[in-house]
């Protein structure tokens, strides 16, 4: 199919919203993003692309800007919490061990440093980002409406909704379900890397918790991420003030650095950590899901961003590829869902592994994670393959 000159709107500028309109725009269609935020900005996070990501930044050209403001990550390290005992390291350098073709390619990076890096590439090819635009309502159709709060209205050729967790466009296409809460709260922030912090994604297991640690920005930061079982919780929201003491408290009994760490933090969010089930519909009529509002997913495997960069990628693909939007569209789901169903359960199934609490049985497990690491070091990493390696943009 054409794209040239077809209207497309896509609602949201985060990090599949700017993927997707750069990548339709280099398929000719004439875009514009609309951003309900003042400025396209991010609060201070930090992210792992890992080579499935850093695919589809290549193809589009943005990957050398990319890795100027990242860290280019060396392995995984697992370690016990009370004394930091490495359990296990899984060396990202294997991934492509069999594949010299194409090196591995996973970085940790500031989440506004990836949005600038789009927002730039977007701007340069001639997308039109409007700000302050919060829109009420989708109404799908074969030139379907976009409802602004201010009662505007606007018609296009098709719609990208990938606005989040909280899309207007999904409850239109699915109607509203509501989320269960997962029982696990989690801490996010960044502090300066006075320690040292090595080029590796650290992970302290403790009993019911875990703390996630990576440099970010030439190392000069560090991210961190911290998570605990809770029983209850309200608010869905990654965006609420904490007082770092209770950071600090909760994991007071971590050694192997994670106290120093935290010691530096003055300023943390946390947010109560909800499973969404992947949306059964993903289209109607020329509105269109993306990322986050099609398929939100739990941390615990990294790859929210890049699923969404991947999605879009796909997205642009299928509609070329196709003779018109409504097939072009059936296309976009059939190729994704699967994979990021796939990707979403094993990132929910993950975390208990993290959180052995009984002493016995976690001392067990880390045994045999140490056995297994240290005899099929290239097996262990392996077993992610059909997420690292699979390439969207040659599939």
């Amino acid at each position: 199919m054409d794209l040239q000159g077809k209207k497309i709107t896509v609602i949201g500028a985060g990090i599949g919203g700017l993927t997707a309109a750069l990548m339709l725009k280099q398929r000719g269609a004439s875009v514009h993003v609309l951003e309900q935020a003042e400025a396209i900005k991010e609060v201070g996070a930090g992210l792992q692309i890992s080579p499935n990501g850093m695919a589809v930044l290549k193809a589009l050209g943005v990957d050398a800007a990319l890795k100027k403001r990242a860290v280019r990550a060396d392995a995984v390290e697992l370690r016990d919490f009370a004394a930091g005992r490495l359990v296990s390291r899984l060396d990202l350098g294997l991934i492509s061990e069999n594949d010299l073709l194409r090196p591995t390619e996973y970085f940790f990076v500031h989440r506004a440093d990836l949005i600038d890096v789009l927002a730039e590439a977007v701007r340069a090819a001639g997308v039109k980002v409007l700000l302050l635009q919060q829109v009420e309502t989708v109404v799908p159709s074969v030139q379907p409406k976009i409802v602004m709060a201010n009662g505007a209205e606007m018609t296009v050729d098709l719609v990208v909704g990938a606005d989040g967790l909280h899309s207007k466009m999904r409850p239109v296409l699915n109607g509203t379900v509501a989320p269960f809460f997962t029982r696990q709260t989690a801490w996010r922030a960044t502090v300066p890397n006075t320690m040292a912090h090595p080029d590796v994604a650290q992970v302290h297991m403790g009993p019911k918790r875990h703390v996630v640690s990576y440099p970010l920005r030439g190392g000069e930061l560090v991210n961190i991420v911290a998570v605990q079982e809770q029983v209850g919780w309200a608010e869905e929201g990654w965006n609420i003030p904490d007082d770092p003491a209770n950071l600090q408290k909760t994991f007071s009994d971590f050694g192997g650095g994670v106290r120093r760490m935290l010691a530096e933090v003055t300023d943390v969010r946390k947010w109560g950590l909800f499973r969404h089930p992947v949306a059964p519909v993903w289209h109607k009529d020329h509105c269109v899901l993306l990322g986050d509002a099609a398929h939100p997913t739990l941390p615990f495997m990294a790859q929210g961003a890049v699923m969404a960069m991947e999605d879009a990628w796909v997205l642009g693909d299928a509609l070329e590829k196709a003779e018109d939007f409504s097939s072009g569209l059936a296309a976009y789901q059939v190729r994704r869902a699967g994979r990021v169903t796939k990707v979403v359960e094993t990132a929910s199934k993950n975390a208990w592994k993290y959180h052995l609490s009984n002493g016995p049985l976690r001392m067990a497990a880390h045994m045999g994670i140490r056995m297994a690491s240290t005899l099929a070091p290239k097996k262990m990493i392996g077993q992610f393959d059909w997420i690292y390696l699979h390439d969207v943009t040659k599939d």
